[in-house]
């Protein structure tokens, strides 16, 4: 309260390895107790702040958590569940499994439940809604490049038709926006660095673009990203295929890393690390 938060989300979903490796992201709902602990602390921690949690089915098909971790997170006060329909062994494979999220929705009766996986436009939010009856929707990979989105979400859950996704002209003003907002917020170096990769998910699609995304991705300074959003073509319409584009890595499995003998004792709520700064953020 003292530092103005609003609300104070915990996100038990990361699949990567090295956070896994050492207990957290998508390793901890896998320890109920545990998971419990951590929600029962924070929730106590944030008095009047909202908690809520997100996370995955579990860490392969064998080892499903996503029903256990939605029924703690109800018990300990947290004020909403998110869950993604992917295990952290596919990592961003495949299709989302939203039937696990109408299971959680059937299983958490007393908080809502968001459904994450696959939102890429508008129209998916309700599909998924419709199909899962979950209470609201949580978008990642699909805002990349396109922040716009959740205007379009704004638009459908009001009963609205979504305005046309913007030109190229558009697009490259937006970007420029999330450039300024990163260089206050970080300094230019920095931003700018950060900002190469949202460069490429932006112009992803649109055709003949090729060589001018190869130099946006190398930007270092604000003039030097005016320079080249100002050569783009600016009537350039928003291609079609580029409404589903994947972003991120989307291809592939793995085989979840965890702690020596994590899953032997399930039931074990100690933390891997007595002091959290030791170990991983979770992602």
């Amino acid at each position: 309260e003292d530092w103005g938060v609003d609300h104070i989300d915990l996100s038990f979903g990361c699949p990567v390895r090295k956070v896994t490796a050492s207990g957290g992201g998508s390793a901890v709902p896998a320890r109920p107790r545990l998971l419990a602990r951590l929600l029962r602390a924070v929730v106590q921690a944030a008095g009047d702040t909202p908690v809520t949690i997100k996370f995955r089915k579990g860490i392969d098909d064998d080892v499903l958590t996503f029903l256990d971790a939605g029924r703690v997170a109800e018990q300990e006060g947290c004020r909403a569940v998110a869950l993604h329909g992917r295990t952290a062994a596919q990592l961003y494979s495949g299709d989302a499994d939203w039937s696990s999220i109408a299971e959680l929705k059937h299983a958490v009766t007393t908080i809502p439940v968001l459904g994450n996986g696959d939102v890429f436009e508008a129209c998916d939010a309700l599909r998924m809604m419709r199909a899962t009856g979950c209470d609201g929707v949580v978008v990642g990979r699909g805002c990349l490049g396109r922040p716009w989105l959740f205007r379009e979400l704004v638009d459908a859950f009001a009963g609205r038709e979504p305005p046309p996704p913007p030109n190229l002209g558009a697009v490259a003003a937006i970007a420029r926006r999330h450039a300024e907002l990163l260089v206050g917020f970080f300094g230019e170096p920095v931003a700018l660095h950060q900002m190469r990769k949202h460069l490429g998910w932006y112009t992803k699609s649109f055709p003949g673009l090729s060589h001018s995304r190869a130099r946006l991705q190398q930007v270092s300074t604000l003039a030097e990203l005016d320079e080249l959003l100002a050569a783009l073509p600016a009537d350039l319409p928003f291609p079609g295929p580029g409404l589903r584009a994947r972003r991120c890595k989307s291809g592939g499995t793995q085989r979840v890393s965890l702690p020596p003998g994590y899953l032997d004792d399930r039931d074990d709520d100690r933390p891997l690390f007595p002091d959290p700064l030791d170990a991983g953020s979770g992602g």
